[in-house]
């Protein structure tokens, strides 16, 4: 009887053991990528088809109250109104694909690019580097990095 019990201890303790997570053969690195690219938001990867019109950045006339509360907000709808196909290429990291965006484009069809700080670094980021040469794809890798969370809103009316 105790010969039973003490395999039985055994197999319990070896079953405990060997399902207790992160105990995979995966290194952590390869795990912690996956798992980034995984939460990537929703972007679309190319321009949008010839003869689709994308919906219209909202104007800045359009943004009053707390939307219109620091030059920063009305000015980043202004250059998201030159830059609309770059912008429906890259993802936005407030998570607002959640709410139904498809891309960073989709805030600024609302007032929600003007309410949000991350939408407004993202766009402030695409535009500046979208002025230095940099394609949709070389910006949106950019974002994914993190590379927006420099931009500083209270200089941003600066970019032109």
């Amino acid at each position: 009887m105790l010969k039973r019990g003490l395999t039985l201890a055994f197999l319990f303790v070896i079953t405990l053991i060997t399902s207790v997570p992160g105990a995979t053969s995966e290194p952590a690195a390869s795990q912690s990528a996956a798992t980034e690219q995984a939460s990537v938001p929703a972007y679309n990867a190319s321009p949008p088809a010839k003869g689709v019109k994308l919906p219209d950045i909202l104007g800045k006339e359009q943004l009053w109250g707390s939307n219109a509360q620091y030059p920063f907000q009305t000015h980043a709808y202004q250059l998201a109104a030159k830059i609309p196909i770059v912008l429906h290429q890259q993802p936005c990291y407030c998570y607002c694909d959640r709410m139904g965006h498809n891309s960073l484009h989709s805030c600024f069809e609302t007032t929600h690019g003007a309410e949000c700080a991350t939408c407004l670094k993202e766009l402030y980021y695409s535009y500046s580097m979208h002025r230095k040469g940099k394609t949709s794809a070389q910006i949106r890798k950019g974002i994914i990095q993190g590379e927006w969370k420099q931009v500083d809103l209270q200089t941003a009316t600066a970019i032109n």
